[in-house]
């Protein structure tokens, strides 16, 4: 008789083998929704739901560089995440910026009680209309702006032309669209 044991085979990997992994992001982000839907149905004002997402924009038309967005009807902000985008409607002014920090390329978050884009690695805090709070953090400069045209009731924002304060302040100064 030997002294090798074979290992017993136990009947729960093979019920797990069926089961449907969840990655964490997508548990975490599809958790976030749930509770963000639980508290809009109660009620909540969205503002107030820290878990609900900012208002959520696609481009409507354009090619690889240009994309043309509806202009907002309000001050606010709407993020294009495909397309890694923020349009701010702030005081007659529609800006588009660059939804990363220009400190370490960490997205961007937006507060709505306090009126301002914060970064949430290292606390820089930003103006709507894309300048740096001195001392807020570690970013040195504004949020980086994209260039941007009227069209109609359109603003057509060139996605590949990325204008930093601290390299163009001139053409980082004027891109953005008066409504």
């Amino acid at each position: 008789m030997s002294d090798i044991h074979e290992p017993s085979q136990s009947p729960i990997p093979d019920a797990c083998n069926s089961c449907t992994l969840l990655a964490r992001r997508d548990f975490l982000r599809d958790a976030a929704l749930a509770a963000a839907g639980a508290l809009m149905a109660l009620g909540v004002a969205p503002a107030i739901a820290a878990a609900a997402p900012v208002e959520l924009t696609s481009a409507i038309r354009g090619g690889r560089e240009d994309k043309t967005y509806p202009i907002p009807t309000a001050d606010g902000v709407q993020i294009d995440k495909s397309n890694d985008a923020i349009l701010a409607r702030w005081q007659g002014k529609v800006y588009v910026y660059s939804l990363a920090c220009p400190h370490q390329s960490t997205t961007l978050k937006w507060s709505d009680g306090e009126k301002q884009f914060e970064c949430p690695k290292h606390h820089s805090r930003f103006t709507p209309d894309g300048i740096y709070i001195k001392d807020s953090g570690r970013a040195t400069r504004g949020l980086d702006r994209m260039a941007v045209r009227k069209d109609g009731n359109n603003i057509v924002a060139n996605l590949d032309k990325v204008l930093q304060e601290d390299e163009d302040e001139a053409a980082w100064k004027t891109a953005f669209v008066t409504v």
